[in-house]
């Protein structure tokens, strides 16, 4: 039985301290990123081939960990995107996608490609805006009525490849927002209200709305960016990582939401601990294979789905910060 479309949807170090010579962190890094690119550049096409179809974490997250790395310049072989790049770049198929229905999510499937469609236009994958176009008005009639995107109604903190309600509508705002037509305005300028007063109940969201406020053009902004940034200094662990919830164990997906945050900011010292802590607990948790093991909810779960998605996010999360 072949599970595609949004199978991951609904599947549910301690390195280098203070004292550490900058170019031995660095190297680790280096080694961590082409081991993580080598692991993708073997899996993301792989789904597709051996199953027939195209799913949210192999063709969502982990391809879209990919273009961010040809952009930051590992050289990533054609074929590796080809497939996810022309499946993404023609959303009148994706609701056609094969595979077993029960395993798939139409709205996060929607919300995945058309992410991935964005990363291909950002980084020159592919100049077809009126996909982009379609892919955001498919993503904006799947809005709820109070503007978000609500993936599993009873988790709000979600996974690596579920996302939770403050995730999914961030990752759809930034669809909304690069089309110009009048249906993803809307959405996007709800999604927007939203965002604005959503809670910062656990790091996932915290980290997720600090990237918004950092866009966001309202009053708002700066208190919101405050509020965010005490939040995650105070959830940040003893080992470097953050986990869903302040006092927990840290996990490699929440532990990436906070550096992928964090890098869009601009750095003091105690930021740069921050990140270089994050950056080391990321590292020191990669596999053997490149990998990262799955963050599932409930913790130490099995799942491929999760474990791509979540290698997805921690490469992201250390490509953002290369060299920072």
């Amino acid at each position: 039985m072949r599970r595609c479309a949004a199978i991951g949807c609904l599947l549910l170090i301690v390195g280098t301290g203070a004292g550490c010579a900058p170019r031995a962190t660095r190297r680790n890094a280096d080694a961590a990123e082409r081991r993580a690119v080598t692991f993708l550049v073997r899996e993301v096409p792989a789904w597709s081939r051996e199953n027939g179809c195209f799913s949210c974490h192999n063709n969502g997250d982990a391809a879209r960990a990919l273009y961010a790395a040809r952009r930051s310049g590992f050289a990533i072989p054609e074929s590796a995107l080809a497939d996810t790049t022309a499946w993404v770049s023609q959303p009148s198929r994706w609701e056609h996608n094969q595979g077993d229905p029960g395993f798939s999510d139409k709205r996060l499937a929607n919300l995945q490609f058309a992410a991935s469609l964005l990363a291909a236009v950002e980084t020159g994958h592919s100049s077809d805006r009126m996909a982009l176009r379609a892919a955001a008005d498919k993503v904006a009639a799947d809005q709820g009525e109070d503007g978000t995107w609500r993936i599993e109604e009873q988790d709000t903190l979600g996974s690596p490849a579920t996302y939770g309600t403050t995730l999914a509508t961030f990752s759809a705002w930034r669809v909304l927002t690069q089309s110009d037509s009048g249906a993803a305005r809307l959405a996007a300028a709800k999604a927007a209200g939203w965002l604005r007063q959503a809670p910062m109940n656990n790091v996932p969201a915290a980290a997720t709305l600090l990237r918004f406020a950092v866009r966001d053009d309202s009053g708002e902004s700066m208190r919101r960016q405050a509020e965010a940034l005490t939040f995650l200094r105070r959830a940040q662990t003893s080992d470097g990582g953050w986990g869903p919830y302040p006092n927990v164990p840290a996990e490699a997906f929440d532990t990436a939401l906070v550096l992928l945050a964090l890098a869009e900011l601009p750095r003091d010292a105690e930021m740069e601990a921050m990140v270089r802590r994050g950056r080391a607990f990321l590292i020191a948790q990669q596999k053997a294979d490149g990998s990262w093991p799955a963050t599932t909810r409930p913790t130490g779960g099995e799942s491929y789905a999760q474990r791509m998605s979540t290698t997805g996010w921690a490469v992201q999360a250390l490509l953002a910060n290369r060299g920072k």
